[in-house]
């Protein structure tokens, strides 16, 4: 099971700069950023850096670990525009950039900006559009979409990536048509969960790949591990109950996660505490995983 860092993109860039060093320094696999301009609560205002600089930057600075977007919301960005971007950034790390992408979803961002937020049907209706975008872009020497939100004529993107194919990441859990999309377009699949959920979500992404003809075990399942060290802030997440606490109770939720298949446990930083504790925090589930 792998093993990844997620930096709060609200931290101060030299802070996430080195936790993302500290973690391809000590044998950790990835580095994702989370696509937000601003938290989704009360406090607006707090500061928020943006998604595609970070991963550029991490990408030019941080030797080893694989650096990904967890995950760009499509309706921030053309998917020509993004397809272009992760290209670069595949340069920039020198093959190391994985591309996750998700419908968008976070109404504050929407509302505050101007920009549009459509209903679940026509959201994913973009979605799977932009995603045909994307790869054709990524993948194909020209692209011609004529659809309802994106029409493309003989495009392309130029040069492509460094990595055949890059590695494309989809975020999402609805089990009517959300993991129908990431079964027929994914690489690897992410989504938020205790591993029961984790487990429940992986068996019907399954069903769907099954529906297609696709093999599941060529989908790699990552997860965000709600778990704490000693120490952390386990409870102000306000998102999923947070399991862990003490060394060993840590150990039995990393194994729990690890027991129901998951390919890549990814930490939010958040559940590590502060400063000099943060890293010792990051040593420990490392030393952990790899026990």
């Amino acid at each position: 099971m792998r093993i990844a860092i997620w930096p709060g993109a609200q931290r101060p860039y030299a802070e996430i700069i080195e936790m993302a060093q500290h973690a391809a320094a000590t044998g950790w696999d990835t580095v994702y950023i989370a696509d937000h301009f601003m938290p989704d609560g009360d406090d607006m205002a707090s500061p928020m850096l943006e998604a595609g600089s970070l991963v550029a930057a991490l990408g030019a600075l941080v030797p080893r670990v694989r650096i990904g977007t967890l995950v760009y919301g499509n309706t921030y960005r053309h998917p020509a525009v993004v397809a272009n971007m992760a290209a670069t950034v595949d340069h920039i790390s020198g093959g190391r950039f994985i591309l996750g992408v998700g419908a968008g979803w976070q109404k504050t961002e929407h509302r505050e900006y101007g920009i549009e937020l459509p209903s679940p049907g026509p959201l994913l209706d973009r979605f799977t559009e932009a995603l045909q975008v994307m790869t054709g872009l990524l993948r194909q020497p020209r692209t011609t979409l004529d659809g309802k939100y994106y029409q493309l004529v003989d495009a392309v993107c130029e040069p492509k990536p460094l990595q055949s194919p890059l590695p494309l990441l989809i975020g999402g859990k609805g089990e009517k048509r959300m993991l129908g999309i990431v079964a027929k377009y994914a690489d690897l699949w992410n989504c938020w969960g205790v591993p029961a959920t984790i487990a429940h979500k992986s068996a019907v992404l399954d069903q769907h790949c099954a529906a297609i003809g696709r093999d599941p075990s060529s989908i790699d399942r990552t997860a965000q591990a709600l778990v704490a060290v000693e120490g952390g802030r386990p409870a102000d997440t306000g998102r999923l109950p947070v399991i862990g606490g003490s060394r060993a109770e840590l150990a039995d939720a990393i194994a729990e996660y690890r027991a129901i298949g998951l390919d890549e446990l990814i930490i939010p930083d958040d559940l590590l505490g502060e400063g000099a504790a943060r890293l010792a925090a990051m040593d420990v589930i490392r030393e952990l995983v790899s026990d």
